[in-house]
């Protein structure tokens, strides 16, 4: 009688087992998919050059973009607007007084309904009125330079520094990786969101965007901005970059090699109404 009686409770004792492991399978999977809901959505952003020959110019676009175009944009649901001049260091060319705009949407929809959602803005065309009737043979500006990009898993929405809320004086430098073909700039992409973010993060160079450019006159390529208190602090953290031994070791990964031809560095300053 003994063994049928410590058979059934064998048998009683590994149905609850097998109904506790798959209990807690469901409550595990709940858990992951909790944590991917959480996370947020990857944004778009778009940078705009607005290229500007002279103070005089320069000053005409600022005045359409703080007046009319930011405003208007904030109303069809861009989440930020930050506005940029190259620092007097970093620009060589005393002519070239170029304003950056990078323009975050949460989604592509925000973005292709923009054109139409500014014409039937009649406070965006009132506001602009002035700016759109310069004429032809004196333009505010010769051209407008953009690229669409899609923020990185590794960091999906911008992180803007502290110093952006408080107005306190404030650098950013704006880089971009092209590469020789697509795999290599995927790879490169991936190189980021494998820990080259997290170790920027550590020395405090300030990431405030990562972009997978979706489409530019330089493609293939990425484009990220960093951010800083002044240029002495900003290249003491590069240093601290440039010797963390994270990253001597993944640039040495063979997975990672060639993985980036050019590398254009921008040094820029907000102006008083970016969002950055």
């Amino acid at each position: 009688m003994t063994d049928p009686i410590r058979r059934r409770q064998f048998l009683a004792g590994s149905l609850a087992a097998a109904a506790a492991t798959t209990a807690g399978a469901h409550l595990t999977q709940a858990a992951d998919k909790n944590t991917a809901e959480k996370k947020p959505a990857a944004e778009f952003y778009e940078l705009r050059i607005y290229r500007c020959v002279g103070a005089d110019k320069q000053s005409q676009t600022e005045q359409y973009l703080e007046h009319a175009l930011i405003p208007a944009l904030r109303r069809l649901g861009a989440r930020q607007v930050g506005v940029f001049t190259e620092t007097p260091e970093a620009n060589a060319d005393a002519s070239d007084a170029s304003v950056y705009v990078l323009i975050v949407y949460p989604t592509l929809e925000v973005l292709g309904n923009r054109n139409a959602a500014l014409a039937d803005d009649d406070v965006y065309q009132k506001a602009a009125a002035e700016f759109f009737a310069i004429p032809k043979k004196d333009p505010a500006y010769t051209r407008i330079e953009s690229r669409l990009m899609k923020a990185f898993s590794g960091m999906p929405v911008t992180e803007p520094p502290a110093t952006s809320k408080t107005g306190a004086a404030r650098i950013f430098e704006l880089r971009i990786y092209e590469s020789h073909n697509e795999d290599k700039a995927r790879l490169k992409v991936e190189m980021f969101n494998e820990g080259e973010i997290d170790v920027m993060r550590e020395v405090k160079l300030g990431p405030v965007f990562f972009g997978e450019t979706l489409i530019s006159s330089d493609a293939p390529n990425l484009t990220y901005m960093l951010s800083g208190d002044n240029l002495e602090s900003h290249q003491e953290h590069w240093k601290a970059f440039i010797d963390h031994p994270e990253w001597n070791r993944m640039k040495k990964l063979k997975r990672y090699a060639d993985t980036v031809s050019k590398i254009t560095k921008i040094m820029l300053a907000p102006t008083k109404y970016s969002d950055l």
